[in-house]
């Protein structure tokens, strides 16, 4: 029993060692801002100016930004909504230097509002003539063209024609970028130090630092007990193993 009680606690130490994981998706900027919508379809009934910049089709899920590359992917998150989106246009111009950084298609927006969409006027309707939301919003991947690898800048800084080598540092650190786990000493961490020689058996080393004394002082002994079945040449009197445990 001492002998299986040692091995699985020294399983679990090493599961929750490496407890952590990489995430499915990579965060690589997030924040909030306020968005406003569009449609624009070339068709001149909005007072658009013709199709998106990026030559992608008008579409749901196309979004415009005043600085972020052209095809940078990501979502936005409105009162426990959230929406995909991808940057294929330019905008808004004027209002980003009032701090609204993104113009969401309007089928988007209709989905996280609970408007609907008016194909005739390109709006959206049910929503009390609301045209900005205060949205959070995550990147995912950035697009490969010109434009601020970083927090969105108003369209009249030029940022969006300026090519960004240096985009901003992930908030997340993915597994696989974090400091290695300190490995543990043979044995799960806790010392034994060979029999004394005037009998007295044996004694156990300090606990790691940060970790429970009593814990050390337990598996001290259920290590110490192993090692005396096994034939290890360490005897621990029955005694002895009282007044670790009493510890």
């Amino acid at each position: 029993m001492l002998t299986a009680s040692t091995v699985g606690a020294l399983t679990i130490a090493g599961t929750a060692a490496h407890a952590d994981s990489d995430t499915d998706e990579k965060i690589l900027l997030k924040g909030s801002t306020t968005a406003s919508y569009f449609w624009d379809d070339s068709s001149g009934r909005a007072g658009d100016t013709g199709l998106p910049a990026s030559g992608k089709p008008m579409q749901k899920g196309l979004a415009a930004s005043p600085s972020w590359p052209l095809l940078t992917e990501g979502y936005v998150v409105y009162k426990g909504k959230k929406m995909p989106f991808f940057v294929g246009d330019r905008g808004p111009g004027v209002p980003s230097n009032r701090g609204i950084m993104l113009d969401l298609d309007a089928k988007t927006f209709a989905d996280l509002t609970g408007g609907s969409f008016n194909s005739s006027t390109l709006g959206v309707d049910g929503v009390g003539g609301q045209g900005h939301i205060k949205v959070d919003y995550v990147i995912t991947k950035w697009g490969d063209g010109v434009g601020k690898k970083n927090y969105p800048v108003a369209f009249s800084t030029g940022a969006w024609s300026k090519r960004d080598n240096n985009p901003a540092k992930p908030p997340q650190i993915l597994a696989e970028e974090k400091p290695a786990e300190e490995s543990a000493p043979q044995g799960g961490g806790i010392a034994i130090e060979a029999p004394a020689q005037d009998g007295g058996g044996v004694t156990e080393a300090a606990a790691p630092q940060g970790e429970p004394q009593e814990a050390s002082v337990v598996g001290g002994a259920l290590m110490a007990g192993a090692l005396a079945m096994a034939g290890g040449g360490a005897v621990l009197g029955g005694e002895r193993l009282r007044r670790l445990v009493k510890r």
